[in-house]
């Protein structure tokens, strides 16, 4: 993983709460101008671009921002047209709804679209993705894999995602629908990479300093292969449940950080844990 994570990331598990407080979708918005600058819905996951642009549109309008654009793009023509590319140029927030992950990387790879999207994570617009939306965000994404199931050697299927964060792996719905499983088998497959499970109504905001913030009702779960002394991971047999060992998993609520550089907690965090014990006792 490289010193700094390209652009300023939040990265959802899916469901946000959209009616109520709508705490991760104040912070998408705490960092614009809500009277200027642009938030882009980008509907490309969705078989209901229609339904999930006004759930989104009315949700921001509520939180007082003027200027909010749809990202129209059905197939890969569409991804070359001139007004799609400008949007993303202009906007100061990109976000990508919910669907099938797999429709936004094979829609917008290679296109100008992805050539854009790259240029503004260089910029100070924050990419924020949710479900899908958020699966998509890392270099390796999960596609397909059982859930609430015990870890299986080799029946996840997995694909190259937009690789706007490098060296992490991304589940979302993740205690929701029992991921825990599917997720452990990325890792053991690919044990240089960091898996991050996320709940839903829950987020990580991702600086490009690589620090992770928890925001939301749940909780967000980093499993960390690189320390793996044993697994039994081969093509042979795949079926057959998975073994390893020495595998660490940390699991963080609001308000905690972890560093993805150092795939660690941030001391901080555990240093308030400990003054709070002392003033417990």
């Amino acid at each position: 993983m490289s010193e700094k994570v390209v652009g300023n990331l939040i990265i959802i598990g899916g469901a946000e709460d959209k009616v109520g407080d709508k705490e991760i979708l104040k912070k998408v918005v705490s960092c614009i101008n809500r009277e200027k600058d642009m938030i882009l819905i980008a509907t490309i996951a969705t078989e209901y671009p229609e339904k999930s642009f006004k759930n989104y549109e009315k949700a921001f309008k509520s939180l007082g921002v003027k200027n909010i654009e749809k990202l129209d793009i059905k197939c890969r023509t569409d991804a070359y047209v001139t007004e799609n590319i400008n949007l993303v140029k202009k906007c100061s927030v990109l976000f990508f709804t919910g669907g099938d992950q797999l429709r936004i990387t094979s829609i917008l790879g290679g296109t100008p679209i992805n050539e854009a999207i790259k240029s503004l994570c260089k910029s100070k617009a924050s990419i924020v993705g949710t479900s899908a939306g958020a699966s998509v965000m890392s270099d390796t994404m999960i596609i397909e894999g059982k859930d609430d199931e015990s870890p299986r050697k080799c029946t996840l299927k997995m694909s190259p995602g937009l690789g706007l964060v490098k060296n992490i792996m991304i589940d979302q719905h993740f205690a929701q629908r029992g991921r825990l499983g599917r997720l452990l088998t990325g890792i053991a497959q690919n044990p240089e990479v960091l898996g991050i499970g996320i709940d839903e109504d829950t987020a990580i905001i991702v600086s490009d300093e690589g620090i992770a913030e928890v925001v939301g009702s749940g909780a967000v779960y980093f499993v960390d292969g690189s320390s793996i002394r044993y697994s039994n991971v081969s093509e042979q047999y795949s079926n057959e449940v998975l073994s390893m060992f020495n595998v660490k998993l940390h699991v963080l609520k609001e308000g905690n950080k972890f560093n993805l550089l150092k795939k660690a907690p941030l001391e901080e965090d555990m240093n308030f844990y400990e003054n709070d014990k002392q003033h417990s006792l």
